[in-house]
This record gives structure tokens, sequence and C-alpha cells, in this order.
């Protein structure tokens, strides 16, 4: 299906348990450079389907099937984006909770969104969560190289995927998430890849301490997209969100 956010195509999939006609809602976002279908993601989606929770995964704007262009996207468009997800998700019959599921960079998005709307989302789950990259940015780091965070560079090469544009790097460095952490008092699950090279384990025990009603498990040895051990990551997915509706 798609999704409009403000005049941008958001493609996107609607899932949900077999047989149940009414249930909980995971809005699910993939990270930097991603998209919907990765197997990571589509693991996810599928641990929560065996939870009896229905799943809206979603191209964000400048990824996958979804328009806007990937140099473009901004952390304020990613945002502006969860919450037209959000809304989509409110105005399903189907629908009596909400909860929010986001990996590396989604997963820095649905901290934001669960912050704003804090009073909609029933649970909050960040996988590798890459939410230091607004502070990163105010230090003068950006996908690990160093500028001068006074003077913004206009462009910045993102691996594989091209060129991302100064205005991310300038929203980011507005932006301070603890913020939006200390306006989130539901149950939270972070999951993390203790082998993690994109964004390191600690950054999640750290952020697991900032929340009051917080779950954290590492992923031993395991990588930022769960490559070695993707089985445990979705099984402590499916048995958090079982017992959540207990």
């Amino acid at each position: 299906m798609t999704i409009w956010d403000d005049g941008i195509a958001l493609d996107a999939v609607f899932t949900k348990p077999e047989g149940k006609d009414r249930g909980p809602v995971c809005v699910l976002i993939h990270g930097f450079t991603g998209w919907k279908d990765e197997d990571h993601i589509l693991a996810a989606e599928q641990a929560m389907l065996e939870a009896g929770v229905a799943v809206l995964r979603a191209d964000m704007y400048g990824h996958g099937k979804s328009g806007g262009q990937f140099h473009d996207h901004t952390l304020f468009k990613w945002m502006s984006n969860a919450m037209t997800l959000i809304d989509y998700v409110r105005g399903l019959d189907y629908t009596t909770d909400i909860y929010l599921c986001g990996h590396s960079q989604g997963g820095l998005a649905v901290i934001l969104a669960a912050g704003l709307e804090h009073d909609r989302v029933k649970a909050l789950i960040p996988m590798s969560p890459a939410w230091k990259i607004p502070e990163n940015c105010r230090k003068g780091i950006m996908l690990g190289l160093p500028f001068d965070p006074d003077r913004v560079p206009e462009d910045t090469p993102a691996w594989s995927r091209g060129i991302l544009g100064g205005n991310y790097i300038r929203v980011a460095q507005t932006i301070h998430v603890e913020d939006f952490i200390k306006r989130y008092k539901g149950p939270v699950l972070i999951i993390h890849g203790e082998g993690d090279l994109s964004v390191p384990v600690e950054d999640s025990i750290e952020l697991a301490k900032m929340y009051p009603d917080c779950t954290y498990v590492p992923i031993p040895e395991d990588t930022h997209c769960y490559d070695l051990h993707l089985d445990m990551a979705a099984k402590a997915l499916k048995e958090w969100l079982t017992a959540l509706q207990k």
C-alpha cells in the first residue's frame, strides 16, 4: 500500500496474525540505508505475528520504494514519517494498542516518536539503536568521519548508498534525544548484538538505564543486523511481546 506524508509516498505493508480481527499493531522501521524487506526486519515481523501482534512496516523517506531522495533525508523527515504511520495505525478498526519497533537509525526514529506520542504508544522496541547520532553530529562525527561541527560539509559519502546532504547533520545537531527519552514511561525492550561494529553495544547498555521500565537483551558476539544469531533476536522479541499482552 501507499501511505502519504506531506506529498511523499511511503511504500508500506500491513500484515496481521491469522484469525485475529482486533489487536495491537507495531509500526516497524528499518535503519539508515536500509529498507522494509531486509532479513532482520522480516524476522522481527514474523516474531511479532507469532506473538499475536500485527505489523505495519514501511520504507522511510529516501529509502527503498518510498519517495524522496536519500541525499535529502533528515531525522525531521523520518520523525514526520513515523508520526504519519502512527496516525495510519490509529485509524484502523483493527488497532487496540500501538507499539513501535525500529532498527539502528529506525531505533532512533522510534525513540523520538515515542517521546512525541508518549500518550499513544504502549510499547517501544529499539533494536541496535543508533541513538547517539545527534550527539556525534554535535561533536563533529558522521559515519565515522570527522568534520568541523561549526562548518557542516555540504555532502558526506554514505558508503555505497551515495551522498548524504549537509542538512542531515544540521538537523541532527538540534535534536537532544534525552529529552524524548524522558517523556516515555512505558515498557521498553532493547536488543543489541555484542559484536556490533556500527553502533557500540555500550550505547544500548547506557540507554537501558534511562528508561524506568526497560528490558535489555544482548545477543552474544552478534553483528549490527544479527547476521550470526537472528533467531535469538527474534526469540527475545517474541517472548517479550507475548508476556506483555498477558
